[in-house]
């Protein structure tokens, strides 16, 4: 071998070294985080958004994302999961309670971090709840404090005697939260009852029910009800039955007032998690579940015109 075949030879092992280390280093490595959210509404799009963000700004072009929307239907959860299973993916974002529950039972090897789960004790059937799940998941809880809700319709409808409890018997966490509410309610005097829809396809008439037996109606983050704000607003608007909401979306389609998260915020909080799990600073197993950094007191102009209503000092008027 001559000294010119001798050098290309040497400089081509040295070239090949040199990229299998970077392969190997930290800052080579790519990264896919499956995403799987429940459907499309204001709320959820804006979770998976932050999440997106605050993990692209950690990472950089090292991470990349295959979304997958369920279009609302919690039996289209399991199937995107497995595939992301399949795939043998980095990370996991289950972006509401139904993708969480599916990622739960699919694997107990990728990390999974929920994000728009109310609560994750009911959930996943957690009894004595410390504040972190364990094992391979964490996230963070959209549950804005719901003695401060209940209190803002004692705030509002200091005069009104029936709370309607409206929800989707579907989810759990919204259940978790009628019951919750039902207790802070009813220390204050009123009276309630729950009308529990099972999909889309009654929310108007258990609505209309709801309307017809109540003074006010309180419907908690619930997404069937989030994907169906415009079915329930043709019924209560025209009824003059106000709905106090348990998050801004939801308000924002049917109701008067909320004690409002940034679901962005949240799910940027959730992207930091992410970056750190990925990258080996921090085992998600000692991760506690986190919570918005702050809520806000908001209400809806034109729901509350229509309605004769002035919103208390203290609210913040919805763009």
């Amino acid at each position: 071998m001559n000294g010119k075949k001798w050098i290309a030879l040497v400089l081509c092992v040295m070239m090949a070294a040199c990229l299998a280390a970077c392969g190997n280093g930290t800052s080579g490595a790519k990264y896919t985080v499956g995403i799987c959210q429940l459907a499309q509404h204001e709320a959820l799009d804006a979770a998976t958004q932050g999440f997106r963000d605050a993990l692209t700004k950690a990472l950089g072009d090292q991470v990349a994302f295959d979304e997958q929307n369920a279009s609302g239907e919690s039996a289209n959860c399991p199937t995107i999961i497995n595939s992301f299973v399949s795939k043998k993916v980095d990370l996991i974002l289950a972006n509401a309670t139904s993708p969480l529950q599916a990622a739960a039972s699919a694997t107990k090897d990728i990390p999974i971090l929920g994000t728009s789960v109310t609560d994750y004790a009911s959930a996943l059937e957690i009894d004595n709840w410390s504040g972190t799940v364990g094992g391979n998941i964490s996230g963070t809880s959209d549950l804005a404090p719901l003695d401060q809700q209940a209190a803002m319709i004692q705030e509002w409808f200091p005069d009104a005697r029936t709370v309607g409890l409206l929800y989707c018997s579907a989810e759990s966490n919204s259940k978790y939260q009628v019951d919750v509410m039902r207790g802070y309610l009813e220390q204050m005097g009123y009276t309630c009852q729950e009308f529990a829809f099972t999909d889309t396809n009654d929310v108007a008439s258990v609505a209309q029910s709801a309307c017809d037996g109540s003074d006010v109606i309180y419907i908690p983050t619930d997404n069937t009800a989030a994907n169906n704000t415009e079915a329930i607003a043709n019924v209560v608007l025209p009824a003059k039955v106000p709905v106090i909401a348990g998050e801004e979306g939801l308000c924002r389609g049917c109701g008067v007032a909320t004690l409002s998260i940034s679901y962005y915020d949240l799910g940027y909080i959730t992207g930091e998690m992410a970056a750190k799990i990925l990258t080996g600073e921090q085992s998600i197993s000692s991760m506690p579940v986190q919570y918005a950094p702050q809520v806000t007191k908001m209400y809806q102009p034109a729901n509350c015109e229509l309605l004769g209503l002035t919103a208390p000092e203290g609210y913040d008027a919805m763009n």
